[in-house]
């Protein structure tokens, strides 16, 4: 069987940054894959519930390429946390074989298609987060669930 990485948040684990979690939904996969759960925010140490992150200045992409960003609302530099649970992602799809990440929009890890603008103000914009960008340069396929 196939094996996909899935944010932990929408296998129905309380891992957001606000102590929060979506209902399972992974029913849909269930018979298509094996799931391994992940939260990069998590696997590089950053507590639950924990404050709120935008990338600033970018996407993903910028920030792996050192052009952007990633801070908590109050101003703190969290850019080097998000790489890391970024490259323990990949890690954990190099050591299961994954080929594809199920994952969540709009997260600074996660982002699929859109993210914060960075203002935090509720505005999103086209692009992804520090994860999606780091698993698409290593030839992960990465699709949203919501």
């Amino acid at each position: 069987m196939k094996v996909c990485i899935v944010s932990s948040c929408l296998l129905g684990l309380a891992c957001r940054y606000d102590g929060k979690a979506f209902v399972d939904l992974s029913e849909n996969l269930k018979s298509k894959y094996l799931i391994v759960p992940v939260c990069p925010e998590q696997l590089s140490g950053l507590p639950t519930p924990r404050e709120k992150c935008e990338i600033v200045g970018g996407d993903g992409f910028d920030v792996l390429s050192n052009r952007a960003k990633v801070m908590t609302e109050s101003g703190r530099d969290v850019t080097d946390v998000f790489i890391k649970g970024a490259k323990m992602t990949l890690k954990i799809c190099k050591i299961t074989n994954a080929k594809i990440a199920f994952l969540k929009d709009f997260s600074p890890s996660c982002g699929v298609k859109s993210i914060y603008n960075g203002s935090f103000s509720g505005k999103k914009v086209r692009g992804v987060g520090v994860t999606t960008a780091l698993l698409t340069k290593n030839k992960i396929k990465v699709e949203k669930i919501i």
